[in-house]
Parts: structure tokens; sequence; C-alpha cells
């Protein structure tokens, strides 16, 4: 698995029906128990259409979320989700901004901030709940998402926290706890692939996020050095039997980027600096930037090639992409390059601007093509 040729990020196109259900849900018109039937039944489905695509490795297609970022949701002591996602829902400009034409996204859509009210303690791991239910589904292995340490800490409100944590490290350092204890019960329970997901490493890029964070007195790269030195953290001593990714991209909701900047600036730091099997790294236009930073990755990682765009419908081709991963084994060996789409295709529950009968039809054409390139 370590070195498997395919990849997606993690999330899928959720079905109409269960997109309603969580609606009716967020309204009261329907109960928990409504909701988790079908949930359940969605992710059977999703799950017999991956391995009937020929995927390697699975996921739930994150249908027990609103939002990537709930993975950290049961932790009491920061109030994140209380009230911003059922208000999310039922506010018809919130959903409209969800929905709008791809463009750059603004902070206002792309991410809530909230205080920490008291010391962070998890209450149940939402991930190893996701886990349980599509292992006991699955014929194939299956890989389990997490909002990275970095981003979960660019979440709170620091300056509404001073009470309980004096300063970003100490708010961090707790992150990080509960997200390895997290993981070491997924290591634990058996499952196979764990992935991290960090797009706030692309802040360190991006020129108006490093103008705030410079703004503000930090430091970016002290900031980015934290940030590789809290993710290997998560994932420390816990890899023998277990797949670790980290992906890395510059935004997705509803075809939307929140971020750009090439990888150039920080390559060498970061591609030396993680500690894990798998890069899964976005370079689906040209707001990445050349493959030249992938000179830095050490032998023993797999870069994972995000070639395909979720933004979009148009579906690429096996001889582009081929010209493409033939382009970046200039940089970097070739049994060490695999290919996946550049994010998931719905990190928020509205999901991106194409179609299932696309979504499947590019996941057809990555396998199509590693096929070409490795076999």
């Amino acid at each position: 698995m370590k070195s498997s040729r395919v990849d997606h990020v993690g999330s899928l196109l959720r079905p109409e029906g269960l997109k309603a259900t969580f609606l009716r849900h967020a309204a009261g018109e329907a109960d928990a128990g409504v909701l988790r039937t079908a949930q359940d039944e969605a992710i059977r489905a999703v799950i017999a259409a991956q391995e009937r695509h020929g995927l390697p490795v699975v996921t739930d297609g994150e249908f027990r979320r609103l939002n990537w970022q709930v993975s950290f949701s049961e932790v009491e002591g920061w109030d994140l989700w209380a009230g911003s996602w059922r208000n999310f829902l039922q506010n018809p400009e919130n959903r409209a901004a969800h929905e709008r034409p791809l463009s750059k996204g603004d902070d206002a859509v792309v991410s809530f901030r909230a205080p920490a009210t008291a010391r962070l303690r998890l209450v149940r791991s939402f991930p190893l709940e996701e886990y349980r239910f599509a292992r006991g589904v699955a014929t194939r292995p299956v890989k389990v998402t997490l909002m990275g340490p970095d981003r979960v800490a660019q979440m709170c409100d620091l300056e509404r926290s001073r009470a309980i944590y004096p300063d970003a490290d100490a708010f961090l350092a707790d992150v990080v706890r509960i997200q390895r204890d997290m993981v070491a019960e997924l290591v634990h329970a058996g499952c196979e692939y764990v992935q991290l997901d960090e797009p706030s490493y692309t802040g360190y890029v991006d020129p108006p996020t490093l103008a705030r964070m410079r703004a503000s007195g930090e430091d970016p790269m002290r900031r980015l050095d934290r940030a590789i030195a809290a993710d290997n953290a998560v994932i420390a001593g816990l890899g023998a039997r277990t797949t670790f990714g980290v992906h890395i991209c510059r935004g997705n909701r509803a075809s939307m980027w929140h971020r750009e900047g090439t990888y150039d600036a920080i390559a060498e730091r970061l591609f030396t600096g993680l500690a894990f099997d798998r890069l899964l790294l976005e370079y689906d236009t040209e707001r990445a930037g050349g493959f030249e930073p992938l000179r830095f990755v050490p032998r023993g990682k797999v870069v994972v090639l995000g070639l395909i765009t979720t933004k979009t419908g148009r579906v690429e081709t096996a001889d582009e992409l081929a010209r493409r991963i033939d382009e970046a084994a200039r940089f970097v060996p070739l049994d060490q390059l695999a290919l996946s789409p550049q994010c998931g295709f719905a990190s928020g529950i509205a999901g991106n601007l194409l179609t299932e009968d696309e979504q499947w039809r590019k996941l057809d054409v990555m396998l199509e093509t590693a096929r070409k390139v490795w076999q």
C-alpha cells in the first residue's frame, strides 16, 4: 500500500438523497437515527462502487461529515461546530456562498474560528467510528482522513483563548496529543492507511497569508517548522503496520480554491522534514508551479501527483496524464511516483461542480493511466 500507484484524497460526491437527509436533520425534521441509516446505506453503496471500479484502497467518501474538518469535532473545550455548521446549513446566504462559481475563495467562506473554552479533551474519536463501519463493509484496505494539527490550530481564535492557552504553541501541543491518541486508536484497530489533510502548508507560500502572518508578528518559517514537527509527532512510532500520507492543497470547496503559490520556497524544508510514507500534492493547475521542487523528495517516500482536477468535469486523458508523469520523473524516480485527483471531490457536503459520472470517469482514467505508466 505504501507504494500503490493510485490514490484518492478521501471525499466523494454525496448522493442527493443523503444531502437532503443532512438538511432535514439540521432543520430538526429527521432524527439522528434516520441520518445514521441514510449514511450507512450511502457508505455501503460508495464502497461497493469503489471496489467495482478497481480502486485498491477505499474510503467511506467522508459521507458522515458535513465537511472534511469534522474529523476533529468530538473534542471538549472547543465548541467550533455547535453553531457554525448548523447555521451554515440553515442559512440560504451561506449555502449560496458554498455553491458560487470557480474563483479564489475568501476567509469568510472557507473557515470558521472559535475560542477554546477549556483544556481540550477527546470525548470520542469520530474517525475511529468511521473506520470501524467502513472496515466491516469493505473487502479492500480502508483509508481514513483527519484534519492535520496545523490546520486545526489555525481555526482557533487565540486572542479569545488566552485564559486557557497562553500562546499558539500551548494550543497546538494539546491538538497533537489528542490527534496522536486518535491515530493510535486507528492503528490499533487495524486501519491500513491514515492521511492527514494539511492545506495550511500552502499558506507558507501564499502572498496574502504570509502578509497576515508577518503583520501579526509571526515568523512564517518558524511556523512552518512547528507545523512539520506537529504532523510528525502525531504519527511518530506508529507506522509499522499502517501507511501514513499527508495531503497538501490550496483549498477546495464548491470548485473554489483558497491559496496560491508554488512549492519552491518551502520544498526542501517540507519534503525532507515530513516523516510520512506518501506525499499527496496538488498539481492540477499552474498555481502549483513546476515539478522541479520534487528533487528534494528523499528516497523511500512516494509522491502522489494530484494531476486530476476535482474542480471541473472535464475528464483528463491517459495520454496527457502520462506525459505529465514523465515530466515529473525528470526530478524524482518513476518508482517514487503515483497518481491521484488533486483533492477530494466533496470537501464540503455540497461537493464540487461536476457530476458523479464525471467523478467516476476521472477515477477510471487514473487507473488506466497507472496501468499504462507502471505496468
